[in-house]
């Protein structure tokens, strides 16, 4: 099971998905304290947590890592959302609430998503 991120994570792993591309903690660390004052060693601490639950990779350069962000964010959201329909209980339940309070433009992306996925075969 795959746990929640943290805020300060979470604004780490947004950068990283935004980056698209690999990053040290030094990169992260100056595009972070354009918003806020951080220390070097929290960032580090935090990319290795990150690293730690899988979500970032990382190869030692020198002295220090370069940290690449293991998946794309909508999978990380898709995992998230599976596991907490796995969760559920009532799994057919919990779609129903959950298609019922889809804004319009939610709506419109599942109708999209709909006519792009092709179900697997039933058995």
């Amino acid at each position: 099971m795959m746990r929640g991120l943290g805020d300060l994570e979470s604004t780490i792993m947004e950068r990283m998905w935004s980056y698209r591309k690999p990053a040290s903690v030094r990169q992260v660390l100056e595009d972070l304290r354009q918003e806020r004052e951080i220390a070097y060693t929290t960032v580090m601490t935090v990319m290795d947590k990150l690293h730690t639950k899988g979500l970032l990779s990382r190869e030692p350069v020198g002295k220090a890592y370069i940290y690449a962000a293991t998946s794309t964010k909508e999978a990380y959201t898709a995992d998230r959302m599976r596991e907490s329909l796995a969760r559920s209980g009532n799994q057919a339940a919990t779609l129903v609430y959950f298609l019922q309070r889809l804004t319009p433009e939610e709506a419109d992306a599942f109708e999209a998503a709909l006519q792009i996925f092709q179900p697997r075969d039933r058995q």
